[in-house]
């Protein structure tokens, strides 16, 4: 006997003069069972299992409102679809707002119902198998874009489209093609990382690079607050642009958005990408201006972004924008971000508002020291979830909706990415060498160059002398560094950890997000 594709309940006082449409429904394989009131529907839902109520609303004794009611509050996952013949807006209104899953308006012809009750019933199944047959399709795309791509802008596309993958598999629950779609990632981090190594200099000399972290205000900023616009500067520590793009649809309830890529400067680390963004500088030039910040570097100790504020008023004054209003406000703790909310309206008669959230990067190491959030945010598509989660339910949600109101344009951006590390490689260093887990600086530090990329020549990288005869190194691909003492302990602390500093599209490939308010 061939599988019923959804067994239907259908709910009207007229159910006799609807048999043309029942047997069409019959036909395409649905089963349906009837009834001629509210009372009797109910009834039927609490003994039977069904996929799908379709219901009346004007019946004797309960009408449909009231009979939806009854049968969401013991089945609410339970979809209905209202046919009926008003066109009273207050009824769709309430139809809508008990999460009804479609309102048709009668007379309705057997094929319209059948539409309906496919979307209802099969989206889930349609979608995932267009998403499959999609990603099939594309993949050879996508490989032959990984082998030509010459320019950032190449890498850009190739990274968004993966990401765009990432997101529609997991929307539609499909996770049959996601090893596949990891290789190809990994494949294009392989490739991306030899691009980066051939045209990062060039870029630091001012050859056509793309948007790096000194050029974001510049770039994005600057020609708003000459415009005499208000903006806000927001910048979501260690946010990657999957989780940017999760976040995408609740952004955009309140903004019109326009993406802008960018790319983190080398390491991918606040210290140096953070820096640079509010200072306006390449790591070198803003440690020569600031002592402190080169002290504190040297050390490795403590915040190595304390400086922020004063980078930015610099940054301002050099840009001839000195006569603009600011503040600054770094938030690390939820009851931080909730007590900025509480004043926001003391703060949106300032030009410019430059806000620093922490949660995402802060996520990611209290993940490392935990197994309850190991369990919650087990991988990347968790990750995301846990962001968006954050997100829906913040207070940095209900600033923006604030400052939307308030006229502001809103600029988000991150320092940097991060990456999911699986492989660990050995650093010969001594004790002075800095902590990070995906870049090192140190004297005369050393890895396999298979795992790292080693940079000696530091003028080339724009980066600082911390010190006699350093050196830097940066992880390739998903390698993590470890010094030989102790290996089996940190080694199971980190693999599968979300670390940054290194190379790779999820750490370098940084979207701006220009918000408009609505």
């Amino acid at each position: 006997m061939e599988k019923s594709r959804g067994n239907i309940l259908w709910i009207d006082d007229e159910i006799d003069h609807l048999k043309p449409h029942i047997l069409f429904l019959k036909e395409k394989g649905y089963s349906i069972a009837t009834c001629s009131n509210g009372r009797d529907g109910i009834s039927q839902t609490k003994d039977k299992i069904f996929d799908l109520v379709l219901l009346d609303q004007f019946m004797p004794g309960l009408d449909g409102m009231n009979t939806l009611r009854e049968i969401k509050d013991d089945n609410p996952a339970l979809p209905v679809i209202m046919i009926t013949k008003s066109e009273e807006e207050w009824l769709m209104d309430e139809a809508i707002s008990e999460k009804i899953a479609h309102f048709l308006i009668k007379p309705v012809n057997p094929n319209q119902i059948f539409i309906a009750c496919k979307q209802v019933l099969e989206n889930s199944k349609i979608r995932g198998e267009k998403t499959t047959s999609g990603y099939l399709q594309e993949f050879q795309k996508i490989e032959k874009n990984i082998e030509d791509a010459s320019t950032f802008e190449n890498w850009w596309g190739i990274y968004y489209r993966l990401v765009k993958w990432q997101l529609d598999f997991e929307e539609q629950k499909e996770e049959s093609l996601n090893q596949i779609l990891d290789e190809q990632i990994q494949t294009g981090n392989r490739k991306f990382t030899h691009f980066v190594q051939d045209n990062y200099k060039s870029w630091l000399s001012g050859q056509d690079r793309p948007i790096l972290s000194s050029d974001i205000f510049q770039n994005s900023i600057q020609p708003l607050l000459e415009n005499n616009e208000k903006v806000c500067l927001l910048v979501m520590d260690a946010m990657r642009l999957d989780q940017f793009m999760a976040l995408y649809p609740l952004l955009a309830e309140i903004y019109s958005i326009q993406i802008k890529s960018s790319c983190s400067i080398l390491p991918t680390a606040t210290p140096f990408s953070r820096n640079a963004i509010f200072s306006g500088l390449l790591p070198d030039a803003f440690c020569q201006k600031y002592p402190k910040q080169v002290e504190a570097m040297s050390l490795d100790k403590g915040s190595l972004n304390q400086l922020e504020e004063e980078f930015l008023i610099g940054q301002l004054k050099r840009r001839g924008l000195g006569n603009k209003s600011l503040h600054y406000h770094k938030i690390w703790q939820v009851d931080e971000g909730q007590k900025f909310q509480s004043r926001v309206s003391q703060y949106i008669n300032f030009e410019l508002l430059a806000i620093v959230v922490n949660f995402v990067d802060q996520l990611a190491h209290r993940r490392s020291e935990s197994d309850v959030l190991k369990e919650m945010v087990p991988d990347e598509a968790g990750y995301r979830q846990a962001v968006k989660g954050w997100y829906e339910n913040s207070w940095i949600r209900a600033v923006l909706t604030k400052l939307g109101s308030a006229g502001f344009k809103v600029v988000m951006t991150s320092d940097h990415g991060s990456k999911m590390v699986k492989r660990s490689t050995l650093v010969a260093a001594d004790k002075h060498s800095s902590t990070g887990i995906r870049y090192k600086y140190g004297r005369n530090i050393n890895a396999n160059n298979k795992s790292a990329v080693d940079i000696r020549e530091l003028n080339s990288y724009h980066l600082p002398a911390l010190g006699h005869k350093i050196n830097y190194l940066l992880a390739k691909d998903d390698y993590y560094f470890l010094y030989p003492n102790e290996q089996r302990k940190y080694k199971n602390k980190l693999k599968g950890s979300f670390q940054h500093g290194g190379i790779s599209m999820e750490e370098m490939m940084v979207p701006i997000l220009i918000m408009d308010p609505k």
